[in-house]
């Protein structure tokens, strides 16, 4: 496997994290409830963590564009398919605004 292959690996684990972090941050009810608030700490850490060590490999102004847009994305996602939150135009159109700008900037980066 590649160096470059395992950075972007390692960034969308990344991203899984944040993601679980952030579900876990519902459960943790204003930080109230101890296990759900130590999953999400430990998930937001072992993120960032992730991200010090893609940033070896990837540009740093490109991977936290798309580790903060994927995260976005995959948690509004999330919130419409898992806990029945309105999907609107709105929200559909700044999903892909968000994409389309990773994409944009990801664009001949290395």
């Amino acid at each position: 496997m590649s160096p470059l292959f395992a950075a972007w690996l390692l960034l969308a684990i990344s991203v899984a994290l944040e993601v679980v972090g952030n579900v876990a941050l519902r459960y943790a009810d204003g930080f109230s409830r101890p296990i759900a608030t130590a999953a999400a700490v430990t998930c937001f850490l072992l993120s960032i963590w992730l991200i010090s060590v893609t940033i070896r490999k990837i540009e740093l102004g490109v991977t936290y564009a798309v580790w903060a847009a994927s995260s976005t994305a995959v948690t509004a996602w999330v919130g419409v398919g898992f806990y029945d939150e309105s999907l609107t135009a709105s929200k559909v159109a700044g999903v892909a605004l968000v994409v389309l700008g990773v994409i944009v900037l990801s664009s001949g980066a290395g």
